[in-house]
């Protein structure tokens, strides 16, 4: 049905309110004209809803008043008008203990929610809460999708651990229900959170299942966005062609898309992001022009607006319109902050200093810079935070599984043990106590076991983030303070104060070496051989220990990853040989075959007691070696004897 048709369908209906005398009457008629104007014209239901709502309040048809704003919303919150969606609902609620069906009284909390999520998270994460609280046991579905969005709501507060318990609970409710849809909904809300705090492989793996999962299940209106969220992800590990591909792939499936048009603004913003980046200027600016044209086309909500500003201040940057960049760039910023979302909010902190330093204004910069710092540190902090008690939430899920596991093992043995009775008083008693007995053992065998592998995990995992932590601080150290202090030494040399400027370049060079000891560049740039070489010559030239080498070249036997936990090893055995050996020589051989690599460090220092260092708890540095070694599936050999030196003997299987 065209527009003009339904205009005439509402229109007799109209004229019946204009005459009706009564307020029952003059309802009546509107609920006509709002059944037939629904998502058909806007503007009319929203004023008309209005007129109903307050013809409802006036009469005390309290239900009816609550059934017209749940309806109002989402068209107020598509229109871009949050606020107006949060003040209707408190305006309805006020009466909410009048209402006694659950479904409108949960159904107000959870669209007073979905205002409050453009606009204030935290507040939006108390309504959903109120919503699930309030909804009966026949509002499954609502409950579910409640769930789903206070799992959103906490994603974008960084409650990683609440998140995904929200993100569990509604993928339980809609496989109960049977909404598969909804249920990958759920699982693609997981995923985010994964990614955002850092668990890009996590990520990426259970990305790949879901998008296979979506098109055995042919929900292919979902593709798009995961195909977006894989290269926002790629973008991040700096693997922007993989970027690229994904990008292309979401383009394929983007009409099908349910949110198509937020879904258009972020793909096309991120492709014209990824062609100003590599200088193609023509592309970029043609997926601009798409955003451009549809942005005057259609009304746009704050998400929306965020990735275009974001675009345009990228492509204005590189293409050297730094004035106008820095416009959209603190336009950005205000975006980022209304939405809440943090890694945003960085972006257009980095955007803004790096806009200001190249346009000469130092003072602005630097303020800027000090601010990205210190929000990129809280979120470094807070992803930390997450990661902990991530795994200590499934360290206790998987306790009290095990837990359960071994109560219902029992209450079967009892069972069995007391039908056994009747039949075999003695012989059946023995013979239950012998059986507890085995079950027990392997219970607790198991247990150990699980412990083990928890604990092992749990290390593996803290040595990652000690190692990213390490990582990041270095580059701090070499992007921010090495930088300021280089400014500060080219000051002076142009001053003509010596003295100081030397001061300053011994600054500089203490700051490269502990940047160099906190996270070894080299080994990227050079290779494993070459960095161990070089972290040889290093000790031996900065102390007093007479170092022998024989070293193989090993780089092709190990990843990126196994690389730096060899550079670690070999790293933290020389700190202890410097630190507690007392020795005055020490040797280091590194020999391959096609089996394996032997490492093999040996000094004539005052040795020590090798099973006392093991078990006291305060020697962590022989644990973390240990750590390191089982993660490569290699073997750690101590041979040490008092005033006699130690040998430290590893060897990896390839």
């Amino acid at each position: 049905m065209s527009l003009a048709s339904a205009q005439k369908a509402w229109e007799p209906y109209l004229q019946q309110y204009a005459a009706a005398q009564t307020p029952e009457a003059k309802m009546q008629a509107l609920d006509s004209v709002l059944s037939l104007s629904f998502r058909k014209d806007t503007d009319v239901f929203i004023k008309h809803s209005f007129v109903f709502i307050e013809l409802a309040e006036q009469v005390g048809d309290y239900e009816g008043m609550a059934k017209k704003a749940m309806n109002l919303a989402y068209p107020l919150n598509a229109s871009n008008k949050p606020e107006e969606c949060v003040a209707l609902i408190d305006r309805v609620l006020q009466y909410s203990d009048q209402i006694d069906n659950t479904f409108l009284r949960g159904g107000l909390y959870l669209k007073r929610g979905g205002g409050y999520f453009r606009i204030d998270q935290k507040k939006a994460v108390e309504d959903y809460t109120l919503a699930i609280e309030n909804f009966g046991p026949k509002d499954s579905l609502y409950v579910a999708d409640a769930y789903l969005f206070r799992g959103q709501a906490n994603t974008n507060l960084g409650d990683f651990v609440n998140a995904s318990a929200d993100y569990d609970m509604a993928s339980r409710y809609f496989e109960n229900l049977g909404d598969y849809q909804y249920m990958l909904f759920a699982k693609q809300g997981n995923i985010t959170m994964f990614s955002m705090n850092g668990f890009l492989e996590t990520a990426q793996l259970e990305r790949a299942e879901l998008i296979e999962k979506i098109k055995e299940l042919g929900f292919y209106s979902n593709l798009s966005n995961e195909y977006y969220n894989q290269a926002v992800d790629d973008r991040k590990i700096g693997d922007f062609a993989s970027a690229q591909t994904e990008l292309l792939q979401a383009v394929k499936y983007l009409d099908s898309a349910q949110n198509k048009i937020s879904s258009y603004f972020a793909i096309h913003g991120l492709l014209a992001t990824q062609y100003a980046e590599r200088g193609n200027m023509e592309k970029a600016d043609y997926h601009l022009g798409l955003l451009e044209d549809l942005r005057t086309k259609n009304s746009t909500d704050l998400i929306t607006e965020s990735h275009y500003h974001a675009t345009k201040t990228t492509i204005l940057k590189y293409k050297g319109q730094l004035k106008e960049a820095l416009v959209f760039a603190e336009m950005r910023l205000k975006d980022a902050k209304a939405l809440g979302n943090q890694e945003q909010i960085i972006n257009a902190l980095q955007d803004l200093y790096e806009l200001n330093e190249a346009m000469g204004n130092t003072a602005i910069s630097l303020d800027y810079h000090k601010r990205y710092h210190r929000k990129k540190d809280l979120l470094f902090d807070s992803q930390k935070t997450n990661l902990m008690l991530y795994y200590q939430s499934l360290y206790e899920s998987e306790k009290k599984e095990r837990e359960i596991q071994a109560q219902t093992a029992n209450i079967e043995l009892l069972e069995k043990d007391n039908l056994a009775f009747k039949r075999w008083l003695v012989f059946t008693g023995i013979a239950g106590v012998l059986i507890c007995g085995i079950v027990y053992l392997i219970f607790l065998q198991r247990g150990l076991k699980d412990k083990q592998n928890m604990q092992h995990k749990f290390s593996q995992k803290l040595l990652l983030s000690q190692e990213e932590e390490r990582k990041r601080i270095s580059k701090d150290l070499h992007d921010g303070l090495g930088q300021n202090l280089l400014l500060i030494k080219n000051s002076l040399t142009m001053a003509g104060d010596d003295h100081n400027k030397n001061m300053v370049g011994e600054a500089i060079d203490e700051v490269r070496a502990i940047s160099q000891a906190l996270h070894p560049f080299q080994l990227q740039e050079l290779g494993l051989t070459k960095a161990i070489e070089n972290m040889v010559v290093q000790i031996d030239r900065n102390s007093t220990l007479f170092i022998s080498a024989e070293i193989d070249n090993i780089d092709k036997f190990f990843d990126k990853e196994d690389s730096l936990n060899i550079y670690r090893i070999i790293q933290e055995s020389f700190n202890n040989v410097l630190k507690h050996s007392g020795a005055e020589a020490t040797k280091i051989k590194i020999k391959k075959d096609e089996a394996q690599v032997k490492i093999s460090i040996q000094d004539n220092g005052k040795g020590f007691n090798v099973s006392e260092k093991l078990r006291d708890l305060k020697c962590m540095g022989l644990k973390t070696l240990k750590e390191r070694v089982r993660s490569l599936k290699g073997v750690l050999r101590i041979t040490s004897k008092t005033e006699t030196g130690t040998e430290l003997q590893f060897t990896f299987p390839v």
